[in-house]
Parts: structure tokens; sequence; C-alpha cells
């Protein structure tokens, strides 16, 4: 195993924490130990930290301070918008949604079509993408909900959003996106897109795990999960401070830097892909006839399984990720390239890149160096 300091390409599952989101949390920590609910002076302070953090995080989204719920994650974000919007009318027992989702979704729709409830799912083309058409012949009188992500994890594929929010609007429909991805790497503005809940998560934006948000746009009421009087009644809990001021620091950087960085990880993905297509004429970019984020890169190597690839590279100190989900009973296919129309073989031999600002063009030219002549072996096994 390589004793240098690792290269860290897996930012789509989680990012390193900004030094300046430590520096917020620290501090808040050691000096703002207060509950934001006491009327006390050191109460108030804890509740000023959350205000301020509550303005940061809807400057990001185009949002007013008032339409952002803290949660713990963008899992409860995406359940609080699913069931709330089920339990809002007894009638409405019909979600929409698409066959490429993140499982905190795919998960609990699975467990609510055992309930009763009505699942459609979208078909994706073979760049992960959505058929509108498809959406609008999908929404019923009895359509609770239209649910789509913005930004795939595994692909990067962009889906269109704002067509399908307003789409949706004119049926008099909610529409929720999980957009984890998009936001902090893509313009994410509320006021142009026309969706009424949105789900985020702290850690894929360099702040800290266990910190979620939900945008609630003005005049959507959901029935809460949790109940409590935090939140104006919408998300019960005492705050987690800390975590809130480093995701509403983490929230200004990206907000700041957003264009800059966007270019900058977007070379360096290039370059990537650039770099191994040129090397090894069998691979291939999964997702590359779409808009998609600028870090992320899903490169498919013929039949080699993605599991010994990964393997191999984490020995030489190198951590990215496949697009399957490991389980118990070994590993399956990545559900979003079956949807593409990937042969099962194919979708296990998926590996993704997902970069951040922390990346360098040092760190790309070793992947390049490596990567080749792990896999090239790898192929005349399965050729």
């Amino acid at each position: 195993m390589s004793s240098a300091a690792p290269i860290y390409v897996d930012s789509n599952a989680t990012t390193a924490l900004a030094p300046e989101v430590l520096a917020a949390m620290t501090a808040c920590l050691a000096e703002c130990y207060g509950n934001p609910s006491s009327l006390h002076r050191v109460g108030a302070l804890a509740k000023q930290m959350v205000m301020d953090a509550r303005s940061k995080v809807a400057a990001l989204l185009g949002a007013s301070p008032a339409e952002i719920v803290f949660t713990s994650s963008a899992t409860e974000s995406n359940h609080l918008a699913i069931l709330g919007a089920l339990g809002r009318d007894a009638s409405r027992r019909h979600v929409v949604t698409t066959a490429v989702e993140h499982p905190a979704t795919r998960l609990l729709l699975a467990r609510l079509a055992g309930q009763g409830v009505a699942v459609t799912e979208l078909p994706v083309d073979s760049d992960g993408l959505p058929n509108l058409a498809a959406l609008q012949a999908a929404i019923t009188p009895h359509t609770a909900l239209v649910s789509m992500m913005w930004a795939n994890n595994e692909t990067g594929a962009v889906l269109p959003v704002a067509e399908a929010a307003a789409m949706t609007a004119a049926h008099g429909v909610l529409f929720h996106t999980d957009a984890v991805q998009a936001v902090g790497r893509m313009p994410v503005d509320m006021r142009y897109v026309p969706a009424d809940l949105l789900s985020l998560s702290g850690h894929k934006l360099h702040a800290a795990k266990g910190i979620g948000v939900l945008f609630m746009r003005k005049g959507c009421k959901l029935p809460p999960l949790l109940w409590g009087h935090q939140e104006r009644g919408r998300r019960g809990g005492t705050e987690n401070v800390a975590a809130i001021a480093g995701l509403g620091v983490a929230a200004e950087l990206a907000l700041a830097h957003m264009a800059s960085d966007s270019a900058y990880v977007a070379a360096l993905r290039n370059r990537l892909e650039q770099g191994l297509l040129q090397q090894l004429p069998f691979a291939s970019v999964n997702g590359s006839g779409a808009q998609r984020l600028a870090n992320t890169s899903n490169i498919g190597f013929g039949e080699i399984d993605a599991e010994i690839t990964l393997d191999r590279l984490d020995k030489a100190g190198i951590c990215a990720s496949s697009g399957s989900a490991c389980t118990a009973g070994g590993t399956e296919p990545s559900h979003v390239l079956l949807a593409m129309g990937q042969s099962r073989a194919k979708a296990l031999a998926a590996v993704r890149f997902s970069l951040s600002r922390y990346n360098t063009v040092l760190e790309v030219d070793r992947i390049l160096k490596v990567l080749p002549d792990i896999v090239r072996p790898l192929a005349g096994m399965v050729a």
C-alpha cells in the first residue's frame, strides 16, 4: 500500500471539510454552547449563529431565510418532503419519480409502494435523462408529488428539473428535487425554478456530516416528521448549532467561488477523461451526452470488475468508488447504469471519479500513470 498521502477522488460520496468550516465549527463548539431556544444571552448567541447560517444558505439557493429548514441529513429532508406531501391529502396517494434516484428516495418509495402508495418511475435514456412527455402522461389527479433529482450522484448528469417543475406546477402538484450533488457545484436559484421542495446535504459541499436542509417554498406546508417548536414547527429537535454554523460558512464559500471552482475541476476532469480514453481504447464515459456536473466522471472499463480495479487503486493510494452498491450478498450492479440500458457486466465495470477544489493536476497525472497499468492486464483476462 502506498505510504504517500492518499489521492481522494470520491467527493460525490463525501467532501473534505473546508478549513474555514472547521475553524467556524471549532469556535462555535468552544464558545457558543447555548440552546438557541433559551432566552438568556448565551442562548441568544446560539440563536444568532443559526440565523446567520440560515441567511447564508438562503443566499446560495436564491431563497428567503424563512424557506430554509435545517435537518439532520438530505435523507431526512427527502423523507420529510415525500411523506409530508403524501400526508397533506389522503386522496392523493401517487408519487412520480425517476429510475435513477438516490437510494434515500428509492428505498422509501419501495416501502411506501408496499403500503399501497402508487409509484411511477420514469425511464431514462442512455445518458440518464428522463423523458418529459412521460412525466406529463404520468401525472394524475391523485398525484401528490413529483420527485426528481437535480444531478445524478453516479454519472453527474444534470436532469431537466426547471422544465419538470414548471410542468408539474401547471397540474397543481408539488415538486421536490434531491439537489444534493448540484448545490454548491452549479447555480441553483429557486427564484427561477418553480420547485416547491429541495434537499441538500452539508457534507457534499465541504461542511460536516449530520446536517442537511429542506428548502420549503413559502406557502408550502407539510406535516412534520419530528414534532417540536424548532424550525417554525417544521422540524423538532434542538438545533445542531456548530454544524449549522459550518454549513453557513460552506454555503458562503460555495457562492463566492462557484464559477472559478467549476472551471478548475472541469479542467481536471477533462484532463483525466482524455488521458484515460487515449491510453485505453476500450474505456468509455457513461452519460457523456448529457450536461454533467463539472466534477464527475463515470468511466466504464469494458467488463472489468470495478471492485478489483478499485482495490488495486486503493493499494496505490487512490480513493475512488464504483457505480455499484455493496450488499451482504455480494455486489449488485448500479441501478442507474442499468436504467441507462447497460448490461449487468458493463454496469459492474464502472468507476466513478468525483473531484473537488482540493484536487490537483499532479494528482490527476498520478491517476493517469497508475490506472492504465492496473486495467490493461485485467482487460486481457476478460477478453
